[in-house]
């Protein structure tokens, strides 16, 4: 998996695929190439960064008009130069770009290779170049092929395939992988994200699931598997390139922590009409959602994380009993959903395959579902019952954080909105409640302007190896997220546990030398809190503590303190990760790592 592009226009197709991969770096990727019709079919890629090949090909670029390109990150096979896309078939007449899972590639291959296919990869992708070849040898045409190819996969896919024998077409099918079509003069473009596409136009048009794409200049046609031909519809992308471009920062990520307050603002905005909460977006009515009895949050890395928060959000809001699952553990287990379950599912991008099968899952047996997402028209968007858009706008750091707390703040808000529905709150409370969550970007902007004090302990720290970081209450969502952030961008072994559980075998690892780092803001648990902060303290860790500005108590016990300003505690997590966001950006720099792409990761997780 990772990014896509193609195009067929009058330009120089190289220049075009270059230029729309560099756009697509920040999703993670290992390896790059592109395939362009010039004359017959000229491939080229390596393992290692898009520049590398940019420099390699510096001198004599491809000069045909049609082409595709992808960035890998690998899945079948190492990231290695023969297993870079894109792959070709036996005579070099067809190349084929992948997102997704082939799950019945080893079957395929096996079978290609009885008659006469000779394979040069370890990936699973290679097997399509070689079925397109097979059905083309009769005289198949490129794009009756790839649907006859999408019909025999098993698995999910994002692809794109040119041949020199059709100069003038790319063909594109979709099955659980994104990809959209650019539209514009002359031209159409593919990609797999919308950043790809900005350069060139703003109209796209989102290929749905069992779709297969034909692109040449003069537009798209989209036909199902079968070859029917449905129409699409074409959308205005709103937001433009600058929104994905640094501005000036050293990173995307720092730029996007200082974006927070802009960000929730945003997703706040034209939420509540005279003191009232109205969630347009919602498309459900009130009566289907006082019927609920059961909830049900879903999610992966970051996003479970927020909905650790919206689990104890709506819970002690509504009352309602609410379970949480990482998505991919959710439909696995068995569980019990019916007509009066409301399934949350939470993704930045709303691709997240775990949490988009979940979603399906919960579908089948009768739930009803509400996505959580940042990007209109997504997936899950388009796939469940209800939507809540984020409003964060792009972020491109592979390591979430405007998304993330974003998604709290969506969750604050649809948590307050079934209390409303539902009257389990007193009309004072929710006041109260809603007027605190509207006072979070100010408080954010107090955070983000302390950062020097930040970058002091970040310097004191850039040399750990053990890191505990501790919460109770609301607070432990907040510390699973700020020990996935250290382990994301510093490469630190960072471990988050509810500071109760240390007595339960995890203290035996606290020696001189391990930083603790808990969260200490005000919760009614804070006094249990502090008591096992000074187990760690007795056992000669170092303690920092993101507290309450002014806690005496707090201050007491820490070795360091990051103050915030008071905040309720059902909404303090949104306050209190921001200077853990910074803590851990900052250590990252200091280790001189790549904070925007840390290795081994990629933006948008679209394979189980």
């Amino acid at each position: 998996m990772c990014g896509i592009v193609g195009y067929v226009g009058p330009a120089r197709a190289y220049d075009v695929l270059i230029e729309g991969l560099a756009r697509l770096e920040y999703r993670g990727y290992d390896s790059a190439g592109v395939a362009v019709v010039d004359g017959g079919l000229k491939v080229h890629k390596r393992a290692g960064k898009i520049a590398e090949l940019r420099s390699e090909l510096a001198s004599a670029p491809p000069s045909g008009s049609t082409g595709i390109g992808h960035t890998r990150w690998a899945t079948h096979g190492a990231p290695t130069t023969p297993n870079a896309h894109p792959h070709v078939d036996c005579h070099g007449r067809v190349a084929v770009v992948h997102n997704g899972i082939v799950e019945n590639h080893a079957e395929l291959r096996d079978k290609l290779e009885a008659t006469g296919h000779r394979f040069s990869s370890d990936t699973d992708t290679e097997v399509l170049a070689h079925l397109v070849e097979a059905e083309m040898a009769n005289g198949t045409p490129l794009a009756d092929a790839v649907r006859a190819v999408a019909r025999e996969i098993v698995g999910s896919f994002g692809l794109a395939v040119v041949t020199s024998d059709a100069p003038d077409v790319v063909v594109a099918a979709r099955r659980g992988s994104p990809l959209v079509v650019g539209v514009a003069d002359g031209a159409t473009l593919l990609a797999s994200d919308i950043p790809a596409l900005l350069a060139h136009t703003r109209d796209v048009v989102v290929i749905d699931d069992d779709r297969v794409a034909e692109l040449r200049r003069d537009g798209v046609v989209v036909t199902t598997l079968d070859g029917k031909r449905v129409d699409v519809a074409v959308r205005r992308v709103e937001w433009d390139l600058s929104s994905a471009e640094r501005g000036g920062h050293a990173h995307f990520m720092i730029k996007e922590i200082y974006e927070q307050p802009q960000a929730l603002a945003d997703t706040l905005r034209d939420r509540t009409r005279e003191g009232r909460l109205v969630l347009d977006e919602l498309r459900m009515s009130e009566n289907d959602l006082r019927a609920v009895d059961k909830v049900f949050v879903i999610g992966c890395g970051t996003s479970y994380h927020a909905g650790l928060v919206g689990k104890s959000l709506i819970e002690r809001l509504t009352r309602m009993p609410v379970e949480i699952d990482i998505a991919s553990e959710f439909r696995y287990r068995d569980p019990v959903v019916d007509d009066r379950t409301l399934v949350i599912g939470i993704s930045q991008s709303g691709e997240t395959i775990d949490t988009l099968e979940g979603f399906r899952y919960a579908h089948r047996l009768g739930g009803r579902t509400i996505a959580v997402c940042n990007v209109v028209d997504s997936s899950m968007a388009r796939e469940a019952d209800a939507v809540l858009y984020t409003r964060a706008g792009p972020e491109i750091c592979v390591a979430a954080t405007k998304t993330f707390t974003a998604q709290m703040a969506v969750m604050a808000l649809l948590a307050l909105y079934l209390a409303d529905i539902r009257r389990s709150l007193p009309e004072d409370d929710l006041v109260r409640c809603l007027a605190d969550l509207h006072r979070v970007p100010g408080v954010i902007e107090e955070v983000i302007a302390a950062e020097p004090g930040v970058i002091d302990l970040a310097a004191r720290f850039d040399t750990v190896r053990d890191v505990f970081v501790l919460g109770r209450g609301p607070g432990y969502p907040i510390a699973l997220e700020a020990a996935l952030k250290l382990k994301e961008l510093s490469y630190v072994r960072a471990e988050a546990y509810p500071a109760g559980e240390l007595k339960h075998g995890p203290i035996a690892l606290i020696e001189p030398g391990v930083l603790v780092i808990g969260v200490a803001t005000e919760s009614p648990v804070k006094p249990k809190f502090l008591s096992n902060v000074e187990e760690v303290r007795a056992r000669g860790a170092q303690v920092l503590l993101v507290a309450t500005r002014g806690d005496a108590e707090a201050a007491r016990v820490a070795d360091h303190l990051i103050e915030v300003p008071p905040m309720l505690d059902l909404l303090a997590p949104m306050v209190d990760v921001v200077p853990l966001q910074l803590l851990s950006y900052h250590m990252a720099v200091r280790r001189g790592n790549d904070v925007d792409q840390p290795r081994n990761l990629a933006k948008t997780v679209t394979v189980e």
